[in-house]
């Protein structure tokens, strides 16, 4: 079957076939004496694990060592467990982050009145530096980023 045909089977798009091949993450496919791509049904069972891999969030370096012992018979389902249990450490770990900083936007939002008075918490927290360093530019005034400021005539 064609890369199309195989996309649409496996749920993986044309595009990222090419990027998994080119990487070698998954091996180049069969070509025809035209030099198309001719995938079988094992490419597309393939794929498909890639795509599941990907929808669980595994980085394309893990999916490649997922594949590894896919078709290793030998494996030990406990290289296979400490593979996944460091990716749901990290999925923890970024979750963690996402809640803090949500947290820390929706006190900000809290915080900014919303009218017309150019005073804003947001603005202000955003304008902190991790090292709130002399050496900073000055913030641009208003009318200077983006466009020019019309001078007056």
């Amino acid at each position: 079957m064609n890369i199309g045909e195989a996309a649409k089977l496996s749920g993986v798009s044309a595009k990222m076939i090419r990027y998994y091949e080119q990487t070698g993450l998954i091996p180049p496919a069969h070509r025809t004496e035209s030099g198309y791509r001719d995938y079988s049904e094992r490419d597309v069972h393939l794929l498909s694990f890639v795509r599941r891999a990907r929808d669980l969030g595994f980085s394309v370096e893990v999916i490649g060592e997922l594949l590894e012992l896919w078709t290793d018979d030998a494996r030990r389902s406990a290289d296979v467990r400490q593979l996944a249990q460091g990716h749901l450490g990290n999925l923890r770990r970024k979750i963690e982050e996402l809640e803090a900083m949500s947290k820390t936007l929706e006190t900000l939002i809290d915080s900014c009145s919303g009218d017309h008075r150019p005073d804003c918490p947001i603005i202000a927290d955003l304008e902190k530096s991790d090292s709130q360093d002399a050496s900073r530019p000055p913030r641009p005034r208003r009318g200077a980023v983006g466009q020019a400021k019309a001078l007056p005539r």
